[in-house]
């Protein structure tokens, strides 16, 4: 069994495989993670489907995934940050927050002011209280990728600092890549991703509050490695160079949120993620003869991993694969549907 792909996708379906009886190769040419690396680790189902018209529909299947973090984090220390996030910004639109959480059935926690700077030391006095939602947790990628390889070598799985150029003699393929590097000519149904490059500012110097905070255009999540602020969402574009230019936007709210950040220094990284039209991975069989998808995840990679390594084990085993593996079928695409 070989899994292309050494990200939160690849290696999560790695150690799914193994645990389930499978000899595991996982490959990757740069063997670092990538974009996954180039995260904020939130797992934010809530504010991902609040603040997005086109995630809405796919709450289900985010508080499914976050579900399932538990179990993981069990079972390869990843560390959970279950202090939650907490949305700041003019009342306009904090108000459309609100009622955007009122309609997943989520009720958030209004906060006055005090409360809300001793959360987020630093934030902007222009802004008189926060909204807190508990449902949304966050990890360290960087931290969670070195977990999860360490679980992987545990449960026996190989390394091969390489690219994949086919299935070769691997009873099975997953192809686990983002869009910055990918077999595509392996599989049809990677055509109808498109790459979205991220870029995101690390505070080196800073680490944070006690919650992630969300903004109008922008997030803050603390870290032990650098307060992260991000993010671009650059549709089309496949570089991983950083761009001073496309960040501007983001450092005008960043420094709306907390004024301090204009004179602070931080360091600028970017990451390509691969996006379908409807924002869901593509997870399951291939056309192509023992080929199985697992990518797509646009920048819900983190949070979708554990789901996503499920479906894939379940197709692998024969097992049950879950009530989601159908609205990731990487056939759903075909005709232009």
């Amino acid at each position: 069994m070989t899994v292309a792909g050494a990200g939160a996708l690849g290696l999560s379906t790695a150690l799914a495989l193994a645990d389930a009886g499978c000899a595991v190769t996982v490959c990757d040419p740069l063997d670092r993670g990538q974009a996954s690396a180039v995260a904020a680790g939130m797992l934010a189902p809530v504010f991902e489907a609040a603040l997005e018209a086109q995630t809405a529909p796919a709450f289900d299947i985010l508080m499914a995934a976050r579900d399932l973090w538990p179990g993981l984090e069990a079972r390869a220390g990843v560390a959970l940050d279950r202090s939650g996030t907490m949305a700041v910004g003019d009342e306009p639109w904090l108000g459309g927050v609100r009622g955007a959480l009122g309609r997943l059935g989520v009720r958030g926690i209004d906060l006055p002011r005090r409360t809300a700077q001793a959360l987020a030391p630093g934030l902007s006095e222009q802004f008189g209280h926060g909204l807190l939602v508990r449902e949304d947790w966050r990890l360290e990628p960087r931290a969670a990728l070195t977990a999860l390889r360490k679980a992987c070598d545990g449960a026996g799985v190989g390394w091969r600092q390489t690219a994949v150029e086919g299935v070769g003699e691997a009873d099975w393929l997953v192809i686990a890549t983002g869009a910055a590097q990918g077999p595509e000519q392996l599989a049809p149904e990677l055509a109808a991703l498109t790459p979205i490059k991220g870029q995101i500012l690390r505070y080196l110097d800073l680490r944070g509050g006690g919650v992630s905070v969300r903004g109008e255009g922008v997030y803050a999540a603390p870290a032990s490695d650098g307060l992260a602020i991000g993010a671009t969402m650059e549709a089309g574009v496949r570089d991983t160079q950083p761009d001073a230019k496309a960040i501007e936007p983001l450092l005008r709210a960043a420094t709306r949120l907390f004024p301090a950040l204009e004179q602070a220094t931080f360091g600028l990284a970017a990451g390509v993620r691969a996006a379908t039209p409807d924002g869901l991975p593509i997870v399951g069989f291939s056309e192509a003869p023992k080929v199985i998808l697992a990518t797509g995840a646009r920048r819900n990679g983190w949070l979708l991993a554990p789901l996503v390594a499920q479906v894939v084990a379940a197709c692998v085993t024969g097992g049950e694969a879950g009530p989601y593996a159908r609205r990731f079928d990487p056939r759903r695409f075909e005709g232009g549907a």
